[in-house]
């Protein structure tokens, strides 16, 4: 495994402990020698997380629609940015460029990226790893609906199994380590 693509927020969110993991994540990835692919944006968790990578000399690629390189500010020290047209070719793109996915704390963005590397590891279109980083317990209302949908028969016992989730930076990169 090379490269982890990172899915997280434009913005800081509310809890300093979002921006503090996101740096700490790109350090690490850094450090242990993988490359980010992320959306190429210089805006909140987002840049953090690519400055993280890139003042320990790791590799960056980011992937941005053209019609978002002004309002999400592109990235200007980034190893490669790659323009796509749109949100369809960016995620199409990250998955290419990936051989796995780590998702931090975000929005709707986020979600809807978190959706549809699940989505298509469910329909086979890929066999990634995704991890979710739940950092201070952001992501225990959505792993609650997802129990809900297994509950209610609209998600398939063992699809959760799609995903891992970590609450440290660390063991979220020991999963692509083994």
């Amino acid at each position: 495994m090379k490269s982890i693509a990172v899915f997280c927020g434009s913005s800081f969110g509310t809890e300093p402990i979002f921006r503090e993991t996101a740096y700490n994540l790109g350090a690490l990835l850094s450090q242990k020698g993988f490359s980010l692919v992320y959306g190429g944006s210089a805006t909140g968790l987002m840049g953090v997380l690519a400055d993280g990578v890139l003042e320990n000399q790791g590799e960056v690629i980011g992937v941005l629609p053209r019609f978002l390189q002004k309002k999400e500010v592109a990235h200007t020290r980034l190893t490669q940015l790659i323009l796509v047209d749109d949100m369809h070719q960016r995620k199409a793109k990250m998955n290419e460029l990936a051989d796995g996915f780590i998702v931090l704390p975000g929005g709707l963005g986020t979600f809807e990226e978190l959706f549809e590397m699940l989505t298509w590891s469910q329909l086979g279109l890929h066999q990634k790893q995704i991890v979710l980083l739940n950092i201070g317990g952001y992501y225990d209302p959505l792993l609650s609906l997802l129990q809900n949908l297994e509950h209610f028969g609209f998600l398939k016992s063992g699809n959760q199994s799609a995903f891992l989730v970590c609450d440290s930076v660390l063991a979220c990169l020991n999963v692509f380590e083994k």
